[in-house]
């Protein structure tokens, strides 16, 4: 038996040293491989980061997208898109973050298109069904469809508006204590929102906007007051508007920034503190329609329906003689 594992020992370490180069072989290749993906992964990552910066940055698009270029080619064809309330509908627009100079006309363009096109497509697809449609159904159900149309696009701007002002009401108190650091580590308030504008550029879109587009209008010659204002005026949030007023008073006052901040910062988190347990006291509440509406029929059938069997079968045979 020794001398066949003598005799095979060659082979055996022939096949041991094959393994052996194999296996670093794979090694080597999957660690390049593993290493090139992660750096171009951390490049990619990186340009994101700066196309996300460079976004929040500008103040205006360079190029019109394909909204703007659609309702440019409609309106030379001699139909305006521009509403009555056109001051009061780029507000609402601004207030859900649709801040292009053609959102206005972008919205009644929409507006129309819903109003006309579901009432059309459910004529055609009455038509097309092959029975005989009712001249009521259609009035009824077209008209019906039409206000529905007419009104979708405004809920669709509530609702991304009130969003919106959740979204920024969140994270507004984290953008306060990075402003409370910098101020207190010397930088002016510009600068500060500048700082705090970059840093929150991926975790909190919205505030570094509303934060850039100040700094920009303060560097373009704007005074800082009308610029807060603004802001909190873009913002349409009650507590960025506060803020924006608190700041306006501090630099009139002279009062020390660092410690506004920090108080506000401590209101902010408070308030938003007691909404969630506002919140949360709510909820018992808003449990309490289904647990009425669903289980309590049910527990009432379990529970009474062994006592209406016996008095069913109690009662049916003395009624019977």
């Amino acid at each position: 038996m020794w001398e066949a594992i003598i005799q095979q020992f060659p082979r055996y370490a022939v096949l041991a040293a094959l393994f052996i180069v194999v296996v670093m072989i794979v090694l080597g290749v999957s660690t390049v491989i593993t290493g090139r993906a992660a750096v171009r992964r951390r490049l990619a990552e990186a340009t994101a980061a700066g196309q996300s910066e460079t976004t929040v940055a500008s103040l205006r698009d360079t190029a019109p997208d394909a909204w703007s270029r659609l309702v440019g080619a409609i309106e030379k064809r001699g139909v305006s898109l521009v509403d009555t309330n056109n001051a009061t509908l780029t507000a609402r627009l601004a207030t859900a973050g649709y801040t292009s100079p053609s959102a206005p006309r972008v919205f009644t363009l929409i507006r129309i298109v819903t109003t006309l096109g579901l009432p059309l497509l459910f004529v055609l697809a009455t038509v097309t069904r092959g029975e005989p449609p009712s001249l009521f159904k259609l009035y009824f159900f077209g008209s019906v469809l039409a206000v529905l149309g007419l009104y979708l696009p405004n809920l669709w701007v509530s609702a991304r508006a009130s969003r919106r002002q959740q979204e920024i009401t969140n994270g507004f108190p984290d953008a306060l204590d990075l402003m409370l650091v910098c101020v207190e580590a010397g930088l002016g308030m510009e600068a500060a929102f500048d700082r705090v504008g970059r840093e929150m550029a991926r975790s909190h879109p919205l505030i570094a906007g509303l934060l850039a587009t100040t700094v920009l209008e303060l560097r373009a010659g704007r005074g800082r007051e009308e610029a807060l204002r603004r802001m909190g005026d873009r913002a349409a949030v009650d507590q960025i508007q506060s803020f924006a007023t608190l700041l306006i008073q501090s630099n009139k006052l002279g009062s020390s920034i660092g410690q506004t901040l920090r108080v506000y910062a401590s209101e902010m988190r408070e308030r938003r503190k007691m909404l969630a347990q506002e919140k949360a006291h709510k909820l018992p509440v808003l449990l309490s329609i289904p647990l009425v509406a669903c289980m309590l029929p049910v527990m009432i059938g379990v529970l009474m329906l062994p006592a209406a069997i016996r008095v069913v079968r109690q009662l049916i045979p003395m009624m019977g003689g």
